[in-house]
C-alpha cells in the first residue's frame, strides 16, 4: 500500500474501529469487521507502515489534574521569518500547558490551545510565556467554555 493508496472498505472499517477505541484487542477488532485476527493484524500493521495510522495517544482530562480553564490563543509573529518561527515554536510546545499548536493563514500565524490552573495562571501565561517574546507582536485570547470530540475521520467516499 502505497501512502497515497486508497483504501478499501475493509480498512476504512479498521480505522473507524481504531478511532473509537484504539485498544481494541486485535481478535475483537477482527470480528468488528468481519476478517481473521492474521488478517486483521497484517492490515492494521501495513496501514502503520503506509503512515496511514500514525500513532496511538492517551486522551488526559485537563480539569482532573488541576488545569480546567482551557483558551485558545490567537498570535500574531512579527516579522514572519523561519529564525523566529522555529524557536517560537519549540518554546511553545515546551510549555506544559500548551495541548495544541497550529500554524494557521490568516491575520494571525499560530493558534495555541492551552490549559491553565485558573484566570491568574492563565494572565501569567500570556504576559510571561507570549507577549514577552520579542517576536509576539499580538496575542488575542478565547476561552473554551466547551468541547466536542467529532466522530473518526475517514476517507472520503
Amino acid at each position: 500500500m502505497s501512502r497515497n493508496a486508497e483504501l478499501d472498505s475493509v480498512d476504512v472499517r479498521i480505522l473507524a474501529a481504531l478511532q473509537n477505541d484504539s485498544r481494541i484487542p486485535n481478535k475483537d477488532l477482527a470480528r468488528a469487521v468481519g476478517i481473521a485476527p492474521s488478517t486483521c493484524l497484517d492490515r492494521v500493521n501495513r496501514l502503520r507502515e503506509a503512515g496511514v495510522i500514525v500513532g496511538y495517544s492517551v486522551r488526559v482530562d485537563a480539569e482532573k489534574i488541576g488545569r480546567p480553564l482551557q483558551a485558545l490563543l490567537y498570535i500574531r509573529v512579527q516579522p514572519h521569518r523561519r529564525p523566529l518561527v522555529d524557536p517560537f515554536v519549540q518554546h511553545v510546545l515546551a510549555l506544559p500547558e500548551t495541548l495544541e499548536l497550529y500554524h494557521v493563514s490568516g491575520p494571525d500565524d499560530f493558534l495555541v490551545h492551552v490549559a491553565a490552573e485558573n484566570p491568574h495562571d492563565l494572565q501569567r501565561l500570556v504576559l510571561d510565556e507570549f507577549t514577552d517574546r520579542p517576536e509576539v507582536a499580538l496575542v488575542h485570547t478565547n476561552l473554551v467554555f466547551e468541547r466536542w470530540d467529532a466522530g473518526p475521520l475517514l476517507p472520503p467516499e
